[in-house]
């Protein structure tokens, strides 16, 4: 691509002008290029096109049957035009990079972006700077995320169903990992993360999850552990609710889901103060005489009572909800995270709004709690400070919408910019229904393909340069591209995403021992979990062939 600066402005952009001999459908929305200016080169993106007549006429008088004149026409009265964004702004005698603050004079020479422009901007791919994709029409450079300030804020990621949101949450999920700069707990509602999922590619079938990949740096938990030997996992721990977890407040985030009113959210306040920790399997086994007697101690309506607890009783029916459970899921995850290992929770077939809504919240409303501690004690010098923790959420509009932001955990995680080392990483196919104070809180979204005008407009509030990234944003394809706009990037970028095949694992365990892969088939072959103890595995000896490895282990 190169042309030169027509006109323009700093708030609407600059059009340029093509040379002679470049082929406007050959240049995408989303493309890189650099305008070079008197002193500064600013690093812009293409964000739309147009064609213009020198002569309006020539549009409608030339028109002719000989290719040739058409040719002629078209090269000296037609031209052939595309807007562009400034982005950045590198003062060429210091090599300083920031915001734009200035256009380039009239005439200015604009060329494609080179491999050194996209460095000077994104970064090398390093352990803190994560290789997510390229720019279009440039597969050999690599765009980088910084990870420290991805992990800093919580992010989002958000596209229609179909465009690939698991890939790039697994994307990022592997960067993650891979940097040992945080720990990461997935509510993994379609069993799509831990030991291996779907993959986009038909022919591929399925995709390695994080635990084939990381081996013991990762563990499964699980709600359902016939799901999980049916396919092959052997969980590191299977997951159990005590009923005595369940508070008032957990309830209240599934009302829809229960079909609760108003009036029974207020009962379920009253039997909580009543009844103390107990109340919720003291209120199921609670008799006509019982509720009578609590309604009239209580001053409450015996048949909103009565209503409430033929509702709850949808809970007996979740297998994975225990009186007295023998282990606290929430000690174990805890841990494993102190342990420096990533945890994810695979729900099986039991992947109900309901189900995954209520393990969810409860599971992470005790762990933030462990983590306010913690980093309480660490500003009194009582402790080191928390591991940033990213927690992963799929159906994030269910937990964040406007109505329930406010009074979930999650709107509370969402909020609070790392204050207790605790960061949300939300997946949704409709950011309309996130709560729009919540989205001003994202620091980064990385952002598939969407048709939905609300959802459009929600990913891109507070976003500078909004009305023209639409264009951009509406025609990504459909799959293997994104826009990644915000805290992590210092600049709105499109990229063609890497793909999760063999040569991304391959880059992605590179540096990891083949120990970790070995570990777990051993556990597959015999039916046992890898895992049974959160201390780490022994070192095994560097080189060593699975057959010698299966006899030392479990003899000829």
């Amino acid at each position: 691509m190169k042309g030169t600066i027509l006109r323009g402005s700093l708030s609407g952009g600059l059009e340029v002008r093509l040379d002679i001999g470049e082929n406007i459908e050959e240049i995408k929305v989303g493309t890189f290029c650099v305008v070079e200016g008197r002193s500064h080169d600013f690093f812009s993106m293409v964000v739309d096109e147009d064609i213009e007549a020198a002569n309006p006429r020539a549009f409608y008088e030339n028109l002719s049957d000989n290719p040739l004149l058409n040719e002629i026409v078209r090269g000296t009265g037609i031209i052939d035009k595309v807007k562009i964004q400034p982005m950045i702004a590198i003062n060429r005698e210091e090599g300083r990079i920031q915001p734009v603050k200035s256009i380039p004079s009239y005439l200015s020479v604009v060329r494609e972006a080179r491999e050194e422009d996209v460095f000077k901007i994104f970064g090398r791919p390093d352990p803190t700077h994560f290789h997510v994709g390229s720019p279009l029409d440039m597969d050999h450079i690599p765009v980088c995320i910084d990870l420290k300030k991805f992990i800093e804020r919580s992010n989002g990621i958000f596209g229609k169903s179909g465009t690939g949101k698991t890939f790039y949450t697994r994307l990022m999920l592997c960067g993650m990992i891979k940097s040992g700069l945080c720990n990461i707990l997935v509510f993994d509602m379609h069993s799509e993360y831990g030991w291996e999922g779907e993959d986009e590619d038909e022919t591929r079938k399925k995709a390695k999850g994080l635990k084939q990949l990381f081996g013991s740096k990762v563990a499964i938990f699980t709600l359902d552990p016939e799901s999980s030997r049916n396919r092959g996992v052997y969980p590191d721990f299977v997951v159990e609710i005590p009923y005595r977890s369940i508070e008032a407040e957990d309830i209240a985030m599934v009302w829809e889901e229960l079909n609760l009113n108003p009036t029974a959210l207020e009962v379920i306040y009253v039997l909580q103060k009543h009844l103390g920790q107990d109340w919720l399997c003291t209120f199921l086994n609670m008799d006509a005489f019982s509720i009578k007697d609590f309604a009239e101690a209580t001053g409450s309506h015996e048949g909103a009572i009565q209503a409430l607890q033929r509702k709850l009783f949808k809970l007996q029916k979740l297998p994975f909800i225990k009186e007295n459970p023998a282990d606290d899921a929430v000690e174990r995850i805890m841990q494993y995270l102190d342990n420096g290992m990533n945890v994810v929770l695979e729900f099986g077939h039991q992947r109900s709004m309901l189900a995954y809504m209520l393990v969810a919240n409860i599971l992470t409303r005790r762990i933030h709690e462990l983590y306010v501690k913690r980093t309480e004690k660490a500003l009194g010098g009582m402790r080191e400070n928390n591991t940033p923790l990213v927690i992963v959420i799929e159906e994030a509009h269910k937990f964040l919408s406007p109505d329930m932001s406010r009074q979930t955990i999650f709107g509370m995680i969402a909020r609070e910019m790392r204050k207790y080392n605790v960061t949300l990483l939300v997946v949704d196919q409709r950011p309309s229904g996130i709560d729009p104070e919540v989205h001003s809180q994202l620091g980064t979204k990385i952002v598939a393909l969407l048709t939905e005008e609300r959802d459009i407009e929600s990913v891109l509030s507070g976003v500078n340069n909004a009305r023209m990234l639409r264009n951009v944003l509406a025609s990504l394809d459909t799959k293997q591209q994104a826009i990644i706009m915000g805290h992590a990037v210092p600049m709105p970028v499109v990229i063609k995403t890497r793909t999760y095949d063999e040569t991304f694992y391959r880059d992605i365990t590179r540096d990891d021992d083949n120990k970790n892969w070995v570990s777990h088939t051993a556990g597959r072959l015999t039916g046992v979990s890898p895992l049974p103890k959160v201390d780490q595995e022994e070192e095994l000896p560097p080189g060593k062939e699975f057959e010698d490895l299966m006899k030392e282990l479990y003899g000829e």
